[in-house]
Order: structure tokens, then C-alpha cells, then sequence
């Protein structure tokens, strides 16, 4: 019987894989890329046609040898890497070291890691794909051409352990942008008059704002304008001038690419890029499901196209007709326009069995793989839903001349909205639906308000709002988002407050030193154009070098110039009201490998440095020094006392500060629980909690 080895990059994809294959198949994993160019060096030859030096990656030396001597025991190998541009280039790296002839069927890819989908791409494996692997090296070479050749500058000009990169320093500038036009808004004051009114027969009040003289739109722009308005109307009858209603179809959206799925996994479970990237893989590579084995829940995770295969459009509609009715799946299936410039070799993200319900499989996951796979899974089964139907009501309102106008909407059928709404990033006000008005009719004013306002500035973006900005300029690829956001906060040129990214100094001062410099590398459409020759290196269109050449040239020249006519940058560190207790000066913020921290000005002389303090305003329970907001290594928050390690007391719920228990008068904790917020006091041997405002003490 002969035997067969299957190599991927997980220990976890490689367990779920192992299942659906027979005793004939050994199962291994690569722990991601086994060979890449050298950390000490660029490794990459300039002189000789950008050759790439690869190498065994440190520490995988001992891996490599148990690959190869278990590829020396059978008689088929097949690279079963992840399907795209980086699992293209392990699987060629991995055929290279195990003497496998590159253009044999050794390569197999699937989309989903289910059984049916395994075991049909091992009966169908194919050769390499080269244009892809060419793809991957175009980028590794670019960015390590970047990143070796600006680096020293910064560390030279700015501050050592500085970083430059492709997609990275254009990241930055795009929040350094943004940073620069909220500090340039001037705002504009502008005023709003809110009439609230009474409909006589069904005694229903509503609200309708002023909108013009007659049909003509007008802006009240200072309090004289809005005082002259609302002296005009405040003795006038306000009649109802004209009802409009119509029904508003509403489509679904359409169901996750990698970068919709991290911008809601943002604005509804509060997720970071990061760490929906990796609940994702999880939920990819094999969840052992009770009652269904172990199973790949969704289909791949990195992808930029909105297309469905057939079968699951099948699936989902008999889901949809069974649970919820056939007047909610419509007529023909749905297929969703993917971007300009997307990428069409996976599906889009979806679960890869619908009848696997969030319900079913909830208690076999993790709380963060539940709350990811419940977005997708709603998403998915929404995008293949009937369109919602809405009534729409718009009124104008006569009053001496002056037009106020009201909007109100009720669902005729909810259609997809029965499963899911997407998220926004704005806050959009609620509509209800207006009482029954007639043109003609007299309303009662109950109320009339003059409200003042000023236009704001543009968002600081947010990791959903960036992602797409991203996508939409075409920077990166669905891969990069999460490690550039991750990257660029690690650095210190972004910091997050909240959900808001914020260009630090140091972010700032890099962003202009490139602009001045190295205008190409932080020009949106010079590196989305460099996205598009990759794109066309991958379908085989251009030789990967020629655009590495193109490059290199100009570079190599500013780079040189830059060497010899850049001047230090003199950073300016925020001087904190903590004062420094050895040497007596005001100590500054910094940014380290953990984020910010507190630091002597006095530096080499005074070496004195220490964490924030942040204090909750609570005594600690144990000892009555004050509890602290602390970070653990992983970055996660909880509250402990400063006289730690001395005193033990730690919590991972919020201490409520100016409140006590009022059963035994100990310290009360809100705790983390889905839906209403509970209260429980720190005292294990008080039974007090409050859920949803109503207290329980038995």
C-alpha cells in the first residue's frame, strides 16, 4: 500500500485534514514560511538581478530534517499550503528542500476544510503555479528593499528602531493626513429649529424640522436668522402641505471579503484587525464540533470577492425557505459585483455547512470564535435573503410661509433584516413612523426649539475606517490590513484612544521626513499602482524582476541623496505633572515596546522610568491602597492594587468608583456579561449583584 504525506503550515489545519484522510496519509505541519531571505542582511543581490539568498529559517533547521526524512518513507508528497500568494511560495520553498519537481501535480488547494472539499483537491492536484510565487517574491523583495535601505536613515535622522515599509508608511500618512485637516477645520456655526407637533385625532406628537421658505432649501447661519424664522411661525397655524409615501426596496449586503469582515467585526463586536484575522484562521483550520467531528466552519479567510459557489447558494436557500419561510428567499440567487481589481480566486467568507447554526456550534467554541462565526454566519444567509420593503413618509408643513419637513418609516417586510443589518460608522438616528396625516390638516404646536450648532471636522479614522480606506485606494492586499495596523501601533507612529487612531510625534515627524524625501513611498497612487503590477506579475502578464528594476533605480538615487542632505530631526517628548522623585524633573511620556510609559528627561544621567499610573478611584479591598488600571502582557486590562506584589488583589471587572454595597459596604464590580450590565460586589462572601438595574440580595 503506498503511503502519502500531506504538508501544511498548521498543527491545528494538519488535525482537521488528518481525519478526513485514510491510514495511507501522514499529516505534517511547516509552522508557516520554513525559508526566507536572512534577518542580518537585505539579502537580496542588487548587482545581480535582485536574486533573492534564501535561507532555512533559524530555528526551523530541526523541522526542515524531520520533513525530509519523512518524505524519504513514502511515495507521493503532497503541499497543501494555504491557497494564495504566501502559501504558494511555502509550498514552492518546500519543494525545493525536498528535491519535489516543482512542475509535478504535488499541489493541492481548497477554499473550505471539509471533507468533500479535501479529499476532492487531492484527486485533483496540480503543479505550482510560478506567476504566484513570483507575486510573493516581487513583494518580499520590494519590502525588504525598503525597509533596509530607509531604516538606518530613520535611526540615523529620527530615533534608533525606527521601521519604513511599503504599505506601512503610507498607512501612517494616511492617519498624518487626517490628523492634519481636523487641526486646519475651521468650524462653520450654523442654526436648526425643531418644531414638535401634535396631531389632533390620534393625539400622537412628532418632530419636523425647519427646511426652507416654501420649496426652496435654506440655511440659517446665526442666531438672528433662526430668531427671525421662529418669530415668523411661532402665532401661524402649521398646516400639513404635502404627504409623500413610497416603498423603499432594501437589498442586503453582500457577504464578507476580508476587508468587510474586519471593518464590522470592528464596529459590532468591538474586535481588532488582528484579532479577527486569527479567530478567523481558527475557524478555517478545524473546530471539533460536538455531534459533527471536526470541521472547517467557514471557507477561507483571505479573499477580496463576493461570489458564492452554486451548491452553497442551494444550501442556503433551503435553510432560509425551511426556518424561515419562502416568502423570504427570493425568486433567483443573488450574486454580488466584487470591487475593481479584486482578486476572484476564493469565494467569498461564508460558512461552509449553513445548518452548522451559531446555536448549534456555540458550545464548542471559544466566546470569540462564537461571536465571529455568528457575523458570519448572519452576513452569509442575509446576503441570500429577500429585499426588505419600507415604507417611507415625507411631510412638509406649512407655517407663514416656512416649510418644516418630517421623515418617518415602518418595515412593511423585513426580508434579510429579519437576520442582519450591516453596521455604519456613524451614529444614524432612528425612524419611526409618523401618526396618519392628511394634507390640509391643522397641527398643534406643542414645542419649538432653536438649537445652535458648528459643522465638525472630519473622523479620525478608526481600524474599520482605515481597513476600507485601504481597500478603496487599493493599498495592500486583504493579507496585509491587519499585520500594517498591528505594525505601525507597535512602532509608535499611531497610538489608539478608545477606537480612534491618533498619529503620535514621532509618526508625524517620520510621515514628513518621507514626504520631503521619498515622495513615492508615501504616495497612495504610486504604491496602489505597485498593487496592480503585482496583480499582473500573479496573472502572468509581466516578470516579476521588471518591476523590482523599475523600482530600484530612482530609489537607490533618493536614498543616496538623502544620506548625505537629511538633518537630525529633533523629536519634542510631552512633558507629563508627574515630577521625576530622583532627580526632581518633570518626567515625559515615551513610547516603548508595550506602549506608552513615564521617563526622565534627564536620560543618561537620571535613568528613572516607570509605568502610567491610572487610578480607578477605589481603594483596594484588602489593604485600602488605591486599585490601579494595569495591562497584562497581552495587552488586556484589569485592576490591581499598587502594592502589588505585596498585596494579591486583582480583578478583571471595572471597580465602580463613589458607590459601595450596600449590603456589607464593600468594593462593587461591573462585570463584562453579554447584554444587560451586572453588579456584583468584590466580597466572595456577599452575595449582592444588581442585573439590569434590578438588585438582588438574598
Amino acid at each position: 500500500m503506498s503511503k502519502k504525506l500531506v504538508i501544511v503550515e498548521s498543527p491545528s489545519k494538519a488535525k482537521t485534514i488528518k481525519k478526513y484522510l485514510g491510514s495511507t496519509y501522514k499529516v505534517e505541519a511547516s509552522m508557516g514560511h520554513i525559508i526566507d531571505l536572512p534577518k542580518s542582511q537585505m539579502g537580496v543581490d542588487v548587482e545581480h538581478d535582485f536574486e533573492p539568498r534564501y535561507i532555512t529559517i533559524r530555528g526551523k533547521g530541526s523541522l526542515l530534517s524531520k520533513l525530509k526524512k519523512e518524505a524519504k518513507g513514502v511515495d507521493k508528497i503532497y503541499l497543501a499550503t494555504d491557497p494564495d500568494r504566501e502559501g504558494e511560495a511555502i509550498s514552492w520553498h518546500l519543494a525545493h528542500a525536498l528535491g519535489i519537481e516543482e512542475t509535478s501535480p504535488c499541489r493541492v488547494t481548497f477554499n473550505e476544510i471539509t471533507k468533500s472539499a479535501v479529499q476532492k483537491a487531492i484527486n485533483e492536484p496540480r503543479s505550482i503555479d510560478q506567476s504566484l510565487v513570483d507575486a510573493q517574491q516581487a513583494r518580499r523583495v520590494l519590502d525588504r528593499i525598503v525597509g533596509y535601505r530607509l531604516s538606518p536613515i530613520l535611526w540615523k535622522k529620527v530615533k534608533k528602531g525606527l521601521s519604513a515599509g511599503r504599505v506601512q508608511s503610507v498607512a501612517t500618512r494616511l492617519i498624518c493626513d487626517r490628523e492634519d485637516e481636523i487641526e486646519a477645520f475651521v468650524p462653520q456655526e450654523y442654526w436648526t429649529i425643531t418644531a414638535e407637533l401634535t396631531e389632533p385625532k390620534s393625539k400622537k406628537n412628532f418632530k419636523a424640522n425647519y427646511y426652507g421658505e416654501g420649496k426652496k432649501k435654506a440655511e440659517l447661519k446665526n442666531e438672528a436668522e433662526a430668531k427671525a424664522v421662529s418669530d415668523a411661525v411661532k402665532g401661524a397655524p402649521f398646516v400639513v402641505s404635502t404627504v409623500k409615501t413610497t416603498d423603499i426596496k432594501k437589498s442586503p449586503a453582500p457577504p464578507f471579503t476580508t476587508s468587510t469582515m474586519q471593518q464590522e467585526a470592528s464596529r459590532k463586536i468591538n474586535f481588532q484587525s488582528r484579532k479577527t484575522m486569527q479567530t478567523a484562521q481558527t475557524l478555517y483550520e478545524g473546530v471539533d464540533v460536538k455531534g459533527a467531528g471536526t470541521v472547517g466552519l467557514i471557507t477561507y479567510m483571505r479573499t477580496d470577492s463576493t461570489r458564492i459557489a452554486q451548491e452553497a447558494q442551494y444550501a442556503a436557500r433551503d435553510y432560509i425557505t425551511e426556518n424561515y419561510g419562502a416568502s423570504y428567499a427570493p425568486k433567483s440567487f443573488r450574486n454580488f459585483k466584487s470591487r475593481k481589481n479584486a482578486q476572484d480566486a476564493h469565494e467569498a467568507i461564508r460558512p461552509t455547512d449553513v445548518t452548522l447554526t451559531p446555536a448549534r456550534v456555540k458550545e464548542s467554541l471559544t466566546n470569540d470564535q462564537y461571536k465571529l462565526y455568528k457575523l458570519i454566519w448572519e452576513r452569509f444567509v442575509a446576503s441570500q435573503m429577500e429585499n426588505a420593503v419600507v415604507e417611507s413618509t415625507v411631510t412638509d408643513i406649512d407655517a407663514a410661509g416656512h416649510t418644516f419637513r418630517a421623515s418617518g418609516s415602518k418595515v412593511k417586510f423585513d426580508g434579510f433584516m429579519k437576520v442582519y443589518i450591516e453596521g455604519t460608522d456613524t451614529e444614524k438616528q432612528k425612524e419611526t413612523a409618523l401618526p396618519p396625516l392628511v394634507e390640509g390638516e391643522e397641527l398643534k404646536l406643542k414645542n419649538l426649539e432653536n438649537k445652535q450648532h458648528f459643522t465638525q471636522p472630519p473622523a479620525r479614522y478608526t481600524e474599520a475606517s482605515l481597513v476600507k480606506a485601504l481597500e478603496e485606494d487599493g493599498i495592500g492586499r486583504p493579507s496585509t490590513f491587519a499585520p500594517t495596523i498591528t505594525t505601525i501601533l507597535a512602532r509608535g507612529y499611531v497610538t489608539r484612544e478608545k477606537k480612534s487612531l491618533i498619529p503620535t510625534e514621532l509618526g508625524r515627524v517620520t510621515t514628513n521626513l518621507l514626504k520631503e524625501n521619498f515622495k513615492d513611498i508615501v504616495d497612495v497612487d504610486f504604491t496602489a499602482n505597485m498593487e496592480t503590477q503585482l496583480d499582473e506579475v500573479e496573472s502572468g502578464e509581466i516578470p516579476w524582476k521588471s518591476i523590482v528594476k523599475e523600482f530600484y533605480g530612482p530609489f537607490d538615487k533618493e536614498v543616496k541623496r538623502a544620506e548625505e542632505e537629511i538633518s537630525h530631526v529633533q523629536l519634542t517628548d510631552e512633558v507629563s505633572d508627574v515630577r521625576c522623585e530622583k532627580c526632581g524633573r518633570m518626567m515625559v511620556y515615551k513610547m516603548g515596546r508595550y506602549g506608552k510609559f513615564l521617563a526622565c528627561p534627564g536620560f543618561p544621567e537620571c535613568r528613572n522610568a516607570k509605568p502610567i499610573r491610572k487610578e480607578t478611584g477605589v481603594n483596594c479591598p484588602k489593604c485600602g491602597k488605591p486599585v490601579l488600571v494595569k495591562k497584562s502582557k497581552t495587552g488586556r486590562t484589569y485592576y490591581g492594587c499598587e502594592d502589588n506584589p505585596k498585596c494579591d488583589f486583582m480583578t478583571w471587572d471595572m471597580p465602580i468608583a463613589g458607590r459601595q454595597c450596600p449590603k456589607c459596604g464593600g468594593v462593587l464590580l461591573q462585570k463584562n456579561t453579554r447584554g444587560a450590565k451586572k453588579i456584583v460586589c468584590a466580597n466572595e462572601n456577599c452575595d449582592y449583584e444588581e442585573t439590569g438595574g434590578k438588585k438582588s440580595e438574598s
